[in-house]
């Protein structure tokens, strides 16, 4: 993966937090010192960066779950897609859930990326599907509890 920088200020390469980490942290990139985020408030933070993802690939960019336990900070329209074929800014849309203001400066950790496969499909208009366990059973339709089981994990 590819990645460059987009900003003329500071911006960071995207980090994993551990070794066996399926995300890569991504960071703001702000002109400013600092943005602050009041509750309700909703805001497009730059990282910086833009990639280039291998083809049938795509990134997931996902909050993280630390700034939404305990701010109540999260990615609006979680999960965000990067699209191996775009070019441009990796934008993070943050909202603020909790009930205080929320402080972001320059490199804090905002969001993670996944990067996962994927298959391409192609839609086709069909007159029927076939029969399934779930039929159209919709939101809830599985209920609340899972089934005990009698078997062993």
């Amino acid at each position: 993966m590819l990645v460059k920088t987009t900003a003329n200020h500071a911006a960071q390469m995207p980090t994993r937090g551990t070794k066996l980490a399926a995300g890569l942290d991504l960071h703001a990139s702000l002109e400013n010192p600092l943005i602050r985020l009041h509750p309700g408030m909703r805001i497009l933070i730059s990282t910086g960066i833009a990639m280039e993802l291998p083809a049938g690939t795509v990134g997931i960019v996902c909050p993280r779950s630390g700034l939404a336990l305990k701010h109540g900070v999260t990615v609006l329209n979680a999960p965000g897609i990067v699209d191996a074929d775009y070019r441009g800014d990796i934008g993070v849309i943050l909202v603020n859930l909790g009930q205080e203001p929320f402080d972001i400066h320059n490199g804090d950790r905002i969001a993670q990326l996944v990067i996962i496969r994927h298959e391409y499909a192609i839609p086709v208009l069909a007159t029927s599907l076939s029969e399934s366990g779930r039929g159209n059973g919709g939101f809830g339709s599985t209920g609340l509890k899972a089934e005990v089981s009698r078997s062993k994990i």
